[in-house]
């Protein structure tokens, strides 16, 4: 009987250090976080915003993690391949999304989508966040954004804008404004950004909704004329330019972020680690030089703040994706 209970207590000796030694096997293997290089998936080809953007820090960030962040583009269906292909991928901090605003607004404007923005990941870092603004050609009669209210209202359906394309932040922009003004304006859609932005140079369309870094050259030479920004407080470059929030247009803020994002399920120190060396990096003078030149100023909100604004925004975005009546099959 003795020799029983000892031989018992032995083997649950036994089984608890073997359970302490696999603890601080995985505690070790965190801690050890990256032993190779990690892959930064980026959503949109080469060259676009997201890829420009997260280029400008994934050798520093690879140099201070100790291990390479190797870039890989994944472009299609407006940035949900490359969402979906990480949302499947292991969580062990090896491979990483980099995407844009299209992130929260993707699973409402595409029938099919195949992730969660809410569940399938963890928000690690908004790099940075481009306000959209609502602009005029030089010589538009229409001097502010009460001016184009007011005759959008007293002349229903003859005021049009357009946009780089269906979808974009810059769209649904219009569209808040368009929904919560309850003015009658005609979208007029163009094949991207380009092809848009000659149509309101030329004075063929009424009003331009644009991501703001990518239209700083116009407004500077004066060939267009800011009406208001979408964004919970003024411009630095804009100081005399409302935005729609003081104009009484509620809930009406929009940008497009620039962000990156961990599979769920990675383990938090992991998610911990990436956090804390993003934020150091996103410190950085000369980074912050960079990203105010590309037109998108730093934010460099971590998990908690970056995750309230995707729980905000996934819903803002489809409230009015279904009141616009926007959908891609």
């Amino acid at each position: 009987m003795f020799a029983r209970l000892f031989h018992g207590c032995r083997l649950a000796t036994a089984l608890a250090a073997g359970l302490t030694l696999a603890a601080i096997s995985v505690d070790h293997a965190r801690a050890e976080y990256p032993d190779r290089p990690i892959s930064l998936i980026v959503c949109f080809p080469a060259g676009g915003g997201t890829d420009v953007a997260v280029r400008m820090i994934n050798v520093q960030l690879g140099e201070a993690l100790g291990k390479p962040v190797i870039i890989e583009n994944r472009g299609g269906a407006g940035g949900s391949l490359a969402s979906s292909f990480v949302a499947r991928a292991t969580p062990d901090g090896y491979t990483l999304l980099a995407c844009s605003s299209a992130f929260v607004v993707n699973p409402s404007l595409y029938a099919h989508v195949n992730y969660d923005p809410i569940k399938d990941f963890i928000p690690l870092m908004a790099i940075g966040a481009s306000a959209n603004v609502f602009v005029v050609p030089e010589q538009s009669k229409i001097k502010t954004m009460k001016d184009f209210i007011a005759e959008a209202k007293a002349n229903p359906g003859r005021l049009n804008w357009t946009s780089p394309g269906a979808g974009t932040t810059p769209q649904l922009a219009g569209e808040i404004l368009r929904v919560k003004t309850g003015i009658d304006m005609v979208h007029i859609p163009f094949a991207g950004a380009g092809p848009a932005m000659t149509a309101v140079l030329g004075g063929q369309v009424d009003m331009y909704t644009a991501n703001y870094g990518s239209i700083t050259g116009l407004i500077s030479s004066g060939k267009v004329r800011v009406l208001a920004v979408g964004a919970p407080k003024r411009l630095a470059d804009l100081p005399d330019v409302p935005t729609l929030e003081e104009l009484g247009i509620k809930d009406s803020s929009t940008d497009n972020f620039q962000g990156i994002f961990a599979p769920a399920g990675t383990p938090q120190p992991i998610i911990d680690k990436l956090a804390k060396t993003l934020d150091e990096i996103l410190a950085r003078p000369d980074i912050k030089e960079k990203y105010v030149k590309l037109g998108l100023p730093v934010v460099a909100e971590g998990p908690a703040a970056f995750r309230a604004r995707v729980a905000h925004e996934v819903p803002m975005y489809r409230e009015i994706i279904e009141k616009a009546g926007l959908k891609i099959n």
